[in-house]
């Protein structure tokens, strides 16, 4: 069964009409001129320097949402002011009733539920790129990379900065000073015009959000939207030097001869190491490490990793890596940088110069993870070899809003190499409309090991890839485009790419209808989609679409329902496959989260080449008590199932609980609970009828900023089957410190 659904639902949704609103606020955006401070500024959340009276200030009365440009429900002041060094900034955010401020102790870039104020910037006023900065009434800290070039936002990457916050009779103030030498700005000593937007989230029954200027919807981009700050003249950065030596202790358990053997020790060891952050200019940074700890601290969210054809994606955390990490985003993921596992030393490099921008990163590696794509399926293997993984990248502004780029990764063993090299474009062909392409060469090739576990060719193994991606982004329509053509042998080793040898194209339409003040819905949205694929000779194809309907209403709450036929190839076979799935969420209380999310329908069972029955649930679960405690809990179950019966059942039970002491320090518990039953009578290969696996991990967590931290902690694997019980495979005592020092 083929379906073809975009001619016929184009007419229905050309015939839906949405709700005009009048805005009733000024669109003209403004000019500001930047105000040097005049006195010292202590940061408190006071705002009782003389710098705050003679500092610039400026409204936020438009509420963007809900509300579409409409005057805000509460009063909001920003101020700004600046010395050579530092840029500080002030809030006073009003509230008629203070004691429905939402505000807990939370981690760093943790409290997105809580009422927040904070400001974007756009250093270079190029349009493309913007720093982000937010604070919750407790004086936690959130920061982001905005990029316009590939429409994200990138919490990952953390500066060092200073914030206190204080709540009022009438409110909460804020106060924040952000030392110059954590941004990357032009070298000209000024005067300089930078781009800057205030913002505030007032969470109530719905979640209000604050500006301070007019955004156009019909505009398919951020950070071209922003007002301008001008005047901003004798930056200083200082030296612009940070050091941060550290020290880790490890100590590790292991149970060789598992589940009968004892737990003995594997391994001992403490190891220095340092990061060196130097600003060469205010607008080049350079990071090296010596003998780094790149490893991270929590745990990765378990996925179910069963009837699962292609490798699961873990996104990266390790603050080395995070710095300026979107800047080497592209159309196709040619750069991941989990792909370095154990390295001995590290350095990177960003910058800008007017319209050049680079970025440079280099690891020496002791493990050398390989993932292997194919159009069916992927494998991943990881091997002990020493190698080095180098990654450039090269970008250039053309116009307003567009860009040309080129990209080259490098890893390279003894007997081993993969080079990607090609270039990528994003160009802005108006307001509402965006076109990004990436071409890209591989050359490659494997050892014996490779060749043999990963059942790859022999000898020199290159080909292409190409990626498009049309967008259409305005207020009340949305469609795009995106095209992918991965020839068999394209191998992206230093990136993630699990499928190759296809050609795919996936087609999207979809329409917004926006609600009144007090109307039933916040918004709506109907949305079809259509994709095709198929391998290099044509002769394996699949298609499908999904049809959805999307509802945001009070509570922050959110339903989608969705219908998803379509045609999947496998193992010599064609299925025709029809799903439907239900997701809902909602912020019931100030201290209560839950979401749902079920799907049932025809599915592949891959282990036995056969037509199934899916069913999957997901639930999540996050509460808090008073201001410093939170659980979070996370439910998934996925079973498979023929006429003869169910196939297997598997479901992953996650628990985190969080207690702040206050907001530097916390403890934290992760719980992992995986088990998965099958029925053996039912597959064609032998398979264990029961599989557990658990984990706990304990920490205790103290920053004084993002890269000054004390972390000790516990982590324990167990395994377990039909025949033995949850056994200890392994565990971690590991200890880490580091102190950021300032130049």
């Amino acid at each position: 069964m083929t379906w073809r659904p975009l001619a016929y639902l184009s007419l229905f949704f050309c015939g839906l009409s949405a709700t005009a609103q009048n805005t009733g606020v000024d669109q003209i955006k403004k000019r500001y001129a930047a105000t040097p401070a005049v006195s010292s500024v202590k940061i408190d959340g006071a705002l009782t320097e003389a710098t705050w009276e003679q500092a610039l200030q400026m409204e936020l009365p438009i509420e963007w949402s809900p509300g579409d440009n409409t005057p805000a429900p509460v009063r909001t002041l920003c101020y700004l002011a600046y010395d050579r060094d530092t840029l500080y900034v002030a809030f006073r955010a009003y509230d008629q009733d203070p004691g429905k401020i939402r505000a807990r102790l939370a981690d760093r870039d943790d409290a997105f539920e809580d009422d927040t104020v904070g400001f974007t910037i756009d250093t270079f006023n190029d349009s493309r790129r913007g720093y982000q900065f937010r604070v919750n009434p407790l004086g936690i800290q959130m920061d982001a990379i905005n990029s316009d070039v590939d429409n994200s936002q990138d919490w990952s990457w953390d500066a060092i900065w200073d914030a206190a916050a204080k709540i009022t009779d009438e409110g909460y103030q804020v106060e924040i000073a952000l030392p110059l030498n954590q941004l990357r700005f032009p070298r000209d000593r000024g005067p300089q015009t930078w781009g800057f937007l205030a913002m505030r989230d007032y969470p109530r029954k719905v979640r209000h959000r604050l500006r301070s200027t007019f955004l156009d919807r019909d505009r398919d981009c951020f950070i071209c939207q922003l007002e301008k700050v001008a005047g901003f003249k004798g930056l200083k950065p200082g030296l612009n030097l940070e050091l941060t030596p550290s020290v880790t202790g490890i100590r590790a358990e292991k149970r060789e001869d598992w589940p009968d053997g004892p737990l003995e020790l594997d391994h001992e060891e403490v190891e220095l190491g340092a990061t060196l952050r130097w600003g060469v200019t205010p607008n080049i940074t350079v990071n090296a490490a010596v003998n780094p700890d790149f490893s991270q601290i929590e745990a990765d969210r378990a996925q179910l990793d069963v009837n699962n054809r292609f490798a699961l994606f873990f996104p990266e955390k390790r603050p080395f890596f995070l710095e300026s990490a979107d800047f080497f985003n592209t159309p196709l993921r040619a750069v991941f940088t989990r792909t370095v596992v154990d390295p001995e030393s590290g350095l990177r490099a960003v910058g800008k110069e007017g319209p050049h921008a680079f970025g440079f990163f280099y690891a020496r590696d002791n493990v050398n993870t390989l993932l292997a794509p194919g159009y069916q399926q992927s494998t991943t293997q990881a091997f002990d070899e020493e190698l080095d993984s180098a990654v450039f990248r090269y970008r250039r502004d053309v116009g307003r809003g567009s860009t040309l780029g080129a990209m080259f990764t490098n890893r390279e063993g003894s007997s081993y190499y993969n080079r990607v090299y090609g270039v990528d474009g994003a160009i802005r062909l108006g307001p509402s409309d965006t076109i990004r392409f990436q071409g890209l060469r591989s050359e490659t090739r494997y050892d014996a090991a490779a060749v043999a576990e990963l059942e790859q060719p022999q000898g020199e193994l290159d080909d292409e890839a190409f990626a498009l991606n049309y967008r259409h982004g305005t207020r009340d329509w949305r469609w795009g485009l995106v095209y992918e053509d991965l020839g068999p042998l394209f191998r992206a080793d230093s990136g993630f790419i699990n499928r190759v040898d296809a050609r795919a194209a996936r087609a999207e339409l979809a329409r917004i209808l926006w609600g009144e003040q007090g109307h039933w819905f916040r918004q709506l949205e109907f949305s079809v989609a259509g994709e095709y694929a198929e391998d290099q000779d044509g002769e394996r194809a699949e298609d499908g679409a999904d049809l959805l309907v999307s509802y945001s209403g009070a509570y922050q709450s959110f339903l989608r329902l969705a219908l998803a036929p379509n045609t999947e190839y496998f193992d010599g076979e064609t299925y025709d496959n029809f799903r439907q799935s239900v997701f809902y969420r909602m912020q019931a209380t100030a201290n209560l989260f839950f979401s749902s999310f079920i799907r049932w329908g025809e599915a592949i069972d891959f282990s036995n080449s056969r037509q199934a029955d899916l069913e999957q649930l997901q639930q999540v679960f996050q509460f808090n008590i008073g201001r410093g405690f939170r659980a979070e809990t996370r439910f998934d179950r996925q079973a498979l199932r023929i006429d003869a019966g169910r196939i297997f059942r598997a479901h992953i039970a996650q628990g985190r609980l969080f207690y702040h002491f206050n907001a530097r320090a916390y403890v934290r518990a992760v719980l992992q609970y995986t088990d998965i039953e099958r029925n053996a009578e039912l597959y064609e290969s032998e398979v264990d009828d029961e599989t557990e696996r658990a984990l706990n991990q304990f920490l205790f967590s103290y920053k004084l900023n993002a890269r000054t931290v004390a972390l000790f902690g516990f982590a324990e694997n167990a395994d377990g089957d039909e025949r033995v019980d949850l056994t200890t495979r392994d565990r971690t005592l590991f200890l880490k410190l580091s102190y950021a020092w300032l130049f």
